[in-house]
């Protein structure tokens, strides 16, 4: 057989391929489009039989990619650069040391926090420690002082927690009315994690406690300490002491190399760059647990230690950074959210249409786990009427997210941190999502 034969074959060959492909996908889009109609729980994308996006090879496809040691660690897809924390001024009056950058938790998917996204809250700059020199003090009202060196904290046996961590600020802005239409930033002070290390109940058992060690107070490493104190029923509970963050140890702003995980408390109790536990009959009183991190109630008193972050949720999707742009009328869709509660496990959530005046139950999604973030959905066919969308969660304390009437009643609107109020977005029939809240009476 000549060459040019063989070259022709080849080419009828490639002619006939990308033709049949053709053909194929000509005849079979009406059923197909029939049977995804029928059978997927979801509407349909619309798909064309001539879409070259199908019927071309993929210029990716006809070409190397990248050798595998281009990455030696990996980096997320140039098309996911929207997928970042972000800042603002709001929360930190310019200062970038003393701040937070939020997580993007309206990209969020499951339960567990990337570790490049998690949420990061400083009161004075990220410390770089060096693990060698790095130095775990125990002392006070203990049966043994005790001061470990890395090595000496991982002989102990290691467990690994999924629990979130959440700012008491998050959502602080949006006590007098909307400030922000961004989920991100109204409620990105959180993100939740999968962490190892040792349970502190092991060390504390190890060490043993005086009868009158009632307090603990935990103490950073960096230039600000942030020393809180804890009370020593929750550090002998499910306070651990970690040195990983999903899989790989803590990054610098997440406390390397070791932090306190204090499930479903105050996010700045879970102290990083940790160098002290010291136990006491008596509290410390200290800086950021009375001039900060108390609660102005209408009397004029402040709350202080009150740790536990209350019971709340919020919907993802949609959201104002993900509205129902290409959501046509009689549509389904599915509207997802995340609830999550520091007193124990979310029992349910419900789903409002109109602003709170009736309720529907929606869906608790895999993972439903004590102190993290549990997922929920509703499968919804849209009218193209607009909307009044809200979600409110329960805990098995029987604790309920309350309406902003109720908590501004209870608190008033001057305060700054423990906002879980139930969040509404508008939805108006382009599809557009608004951050609105809804009050039945007069402001508090």
């Amino acid at each position: 057989m000549k060459k040019s034969e063989v070259l022709e074959i080849k080419e009828n060959s490639i002619t006939t391929e990308v033709t049949s492909r053709r053909d194929f996908f000509r005849k079979t889009a009406i059923y197909s489009a029939g049977a995804l109609s029928a059978a997927s729980v979801l509407s349909p994308l619309s798909a064309r039989a001539d879409d070259p996006a199908i019927i071309n090879d993929a210029p990716w496809g006809q070409k190397l990619g990248d050798p595998v040691d281009k990455n030696l660690y990996g980096i997320p897809s140039p098309y996911e650069h929207n997928n970042i924390r972000r800042t603002h001024d709001l929360f930190s009056s310019g200062d970038a040391y003393a701040s937070v950058s939020m997580c993007p938790i309206h990209e969020s998917e499951g339960i567990i926090t990337p570790n490049g996204l998690f949420f990061t809250r400083d009161h004075g700059g990220t410390a770089h420690v060096d693990p060698n020199e790095w130095r775990l003090m125990i002392h006070g009202k203990v049966k043994k002082e005790i001061v470990l060196t890395l090595d000496d904290l991982k002989k102990y046996p290691s467990e690994t927690r999924i629990y979130f961590i959440e700012c008491p600020a998050n959502g602080s802005p949006e006590w007098r009315g909307p400030q922000f239409n961004s989920l991100q930033f109204m409620k990105g002070l959180m993100s939740a994690a999968q962490w190892t290390g040792v349970m502190l109940k092991t060390i504390l058992d190890d060490l043993g406690l005086e009868k009158d060690a009632v307090w603990m107070l935990a103490e950073g490493s960096d230039n600000a300490s942030n020393p809180r104190t804890i009370p020593v029923e929750k550090a002998l509970d499910d306070v651990m002491v970690v040195w990983a963050q999903n899989g790989e140890a803590l990054r610098p702003e997440q406390g390397y190399p070791v932090r306190l995980i204090v499930p479903g408390w105050e996010g700045n109790l879970n102290t990083k760059w940790l160098r002290r536990l010291e136990f006491s009959d008596k509290p410390w009183h200290s800086k950021e647990e009375t001039s900060k991190y108390t609660m102005l109630q209408k009397s004029g008193k402040a709350i202080r230690y009150f740790w536990v972050n209350e019971v709340n949720s919020v919907i993802t999707s949609p959201c104002p950074e993900k509205p129902w742009r290409n959501l046509k009328k009689g549509e389904l869709v599915e509207i997802e959210g995340l609830a999550w509660s520091g007193h124990g496990t979310i029992k349910g959530v419900d789903i409002s249409f109109d602003g709170g005046d009736n309720w529907v139950e929606a869906k608790l999604k895999g993972l439903v786990l004590p102190k993290s973030w549990t997922r929920f959905s509703y499968v919804f066919r849209w009218d193209g009427k607009p909307l009044l969308l809200a979600s409110r969660s329960y805990d098995d304390f029987g604790n309920i997210q309350p309406t902003i009437d109720q908590e501004t009643s209870a608190v008033g609107v001057e305060s700054v941190y423990h906002r879980n109020a139930i969040v509404t977005w508008e939805i108006t029939e382009k599809g557009e999502c608004n951050n609105v809240q809804i009050r039945k009476h007069k402001k508090a």
